[in-house]
């Protein structure tokens, strides 16, 4: 199996965590022409905010590492690169530039330079404007509400597919034996990855 078709695998398991453009994305991928692969490149600072903000979206905690851990940081720009179309990259890369843009205006330093606190509260309102901007569908608002949406289903996805998030953050059996989709879960069990 090869590594698109693990992130496929995983996709489906993780159903409707990530969205449609983001699955419809990884079912096409096959077909981007090499001449648009890699038609953003990210600064070695972009690529700092890129982990500080999925490690935002996915803590580490008692139990697991968290998306840094995992080196989600790494799997997303090349996701970005390898599977979506030039014209996505392009819409990712400037929602990045607008999301920094804000954190040095704001607090004087790239995202990955301020507080933790600060950090959620950038991402809260940046989830929220997202959101808004499903009913609002504001033109200026269009890159930067792709760039969450885009960054928060990598982030699950790469983590999930991670070994970290396949055998920290879920229950995991090395020999699985048949599938129950009813099995009961115990209060504050892991759901399986299994």
């Amino acid at each position: 199996m090869d590594r698109r078709e693990a992130l496929r695998s995983v996709a489906i398991l993780l159903g409707t965590a990530i969205s449609a453009g983001t699955t419809d994305i990884l079912f096409s991928s096959y077909t981007i022409p090499e001449s648009e692969k890699n038609a953003v490149t990210f600064t070695s600072e972009q690529l700092r905010a890129l982990t500080e903000i999925a490690d935002v979206i996915i803590p580490t905690t008692k139990s697991s590492g968290g998306a840094k851990a995992a080196g989600v940081g790494k799997f997303i720009p090349m996701m970005i690169n390898d599977c979506y179309p030039a014209k996505q990259q392009q819409s990712f890369k400037k929602g990045l530039v607008e999301f920094e843009a804000r954190a040095k205006k704001t607090y004087k330093k790239s995202f990955a330079l301020i507080p933790l606190a600060e950090r959620k509260k950038m991402l809260t309102t940046l989830r929220q404007e997202t959101l808004d901007q499903k009913t609002n569908k504001l033109p200026e608002k269009v890159d930067i509400a792709y760039f969450f949406t885009v960054m928060r289903d990598l982030t699950s996805l790469g983590y999930f597919a991670s070994e970290i998030g396949c055998t920290q953050a879920r229950e995991y059996v090395l020999i699985p034996g048949s599938y129950d989709g009813a099995y009961p879960l115990k209060p504050g069990q892991k759901s399986w990855a299994t």
